[in-house]
């Protein structure tokens, strides 16, 4: 075992080594293998290249070189082209912070039979008043940027539970397929984590309308970890044990603390007050829509080709891409 395993359980080193191929023996020319790839992407900047960061995303890709350095590139490149994103991205920007007082992302405190966290998301919680959906994207991400540095994480990876009681078809006719390619795109194919579940609870129809139109951009690997439970909790019991569920996923726990894991990222700055206008987020949803059209989604890219991802030129599917997936009129 080098010195890069040294946060591994006897059982996750084991789990490592039969599920994702991890040799110890290996593990340094694993890394320097991915790392001299990085010359073939002149147009993007690798902002970091150390021995633990490449190695999640070698977890990642089950040490697969060529898709752990697709999916480093694709990291990095995803920063690049949002960078209204990613800038002041901490627990005490102001839209990051609501949406993080309102439980996006839950995070519950046991694991999984096989290791997982688990995080939670309550989708009526979104007042949209007061954050954006890049809001709660960004502290999403934020949250996993803080836990993907457990090495037992990049390892046994996550599970997500969307619980959609509630959630108004007002609040579902605010989604573009942008907005929700965008989320794709971050969360799928450019951050190096191992997603072992999606699980969807009490989704009304409108919502299987949304995933009908997204379902082409996620992959095939995406599409069969992604379960519809609806109303039938027992379904989603057989898969996530009850003990160490809250109440309102049909658990035997107490109701969901919306602030537990807020309070972990904010600790004393929980409590201050923070003035936020959704309208004064520097990327406006016109400017999110104009660069994410169909064209620049595609699921399988040669990473050695410079400006895969590049931002398409304008045209009649810009249009298309504004529209809302669901309309009140």
């Amino acid at each position: 075992m080098t010195h890069l395993q040294a946060g591994l359980s006897p059982e996750t080193l084991e789990k490592a080594k039969v599920e994702l191929k991890e040799n110890p023996d290996t593990l340094h020319q694993d890394i320097q293998e991915v790392r001299d790839m990085i010359i073939t992407r002149p147009d993007i900047g690798f902002l970091r290249t150390d021995d633990a960061f490449i190695l999640r995303f070698l977890r990642a890709r089950k040490f697969n070189h060529f898709e752990a350095f697709r999916l480093l590139a694709q990291y990095f490149e995803y920063r690049q082209q949002n960078l209204d994103m990613f800038k002041n991205l901490k627990a005490t920007d102001p839209g990051i912070k609501q949406a993080l007082k309102d439980g996006f992302p839950g995070v519950l405190s046991n694991l999984d039979r096989y290791g997982r966290k688990i995080l939670v998301l309550f989708a009526a919680n979104w007042d949209q008043s007061r954050y954006t959906f890049v809001d709660i994207l960004r502290a999403i991400l934020l949250s996993l940027e803080a836990m993907i540095e457990d090495p037992e994480l990049q390892v046994n990876g996550f599970v997500l539970i969307i619980d959609w009681s509630n959630f108004t078809f007002k609040q579902a006719s605010k989604l573009t397929p942008s907005m929700l390619r965008l989320a794709i795109e971050g969360l799928q194919d450019s951050f190096p984590a191992r997603f072992g579940g999606i699980h969807f609870v009490n989704q009304p129809w409108y919502i299987h309308a949304l995933y009908t139109v997204i379902r082409p951009f996620l992959k095939d690997k995406t599409r069969k970890r992604i379960f519809m439970h609806g109303n039938n909790l027992n379904s989603l019991h057989q898969l996530i044990v009850p003990e160490i569920l809250p109440s309102e996923l049909g658990g035997m726990l107490p109701p969901y603390d919306m602030g537990t894991w807020a309070r972990t990222l904010l600790d004393h700055a929980y409590d201050e007050d923070t003035d936020y206008c959704p309208e004064s987020y520097t990327l406006s949803v016109k400017d999110l829509e104009k660069d994410l059209s169909p064209k620049s989604m595609k699921r399988s890219q040669s990473v050695v080709e410079p400006g895969v991802l590049k931002r398409p030129e304008k045209g009649k599917s810009e249009e298309d891409n504004m529209q809302p997936l669901l309309s009140l009129d």
